[in-house]
């Protein structure tokens, strides 16, 4: 069983959304992000469920894809680090160059 653990980019990345959300409907933001964190929470029974992340093709570091919303993780497989939670349209590569992501 893996030790599952939210950077704080990680955790701000999920207060935003769930903020954004919000503007049209609170319950829809609380629903949204329990379902998100539900779903991450599942990598604590099988930390290796996710893909390789494509654009990086490094065996620790994986995601998961919620809504439109991809979950990218670290792996050792006794602890899963959440790194960010960022919409599926961006750019992994550019947004990892101006912000170097850390997952040692």
């Amino acid at each position: 069983m893996a030790e599952i653990r939210w950077t704080l980019t990680a955790a701000e990345d999920l207060r935003l959304l769930e903020d954004w959300i919000a503007r049209d409907s609170v319950l829809n933001a609380v629903e949204f992000t329990d379902r998100l964190v539900g779903a991450v929470d599942k990598l604590e029974q099988s930390a290796l469920i996710g893909r390789v992340v494509p654009e990086f093709a490094e065996d620790r570091l994986r995601e998961i894809i919620f809504r439109g919303y991809r979950i990218v993780y670290a792996t050792d497989r006794a602890t899963v680090t959440v790194l960010r939670v960022l919409h599926g349209a961006l750019d992994l590569r550019r947004l990892a160059a101006r912000v170097p992501w850390s997952f040692e």
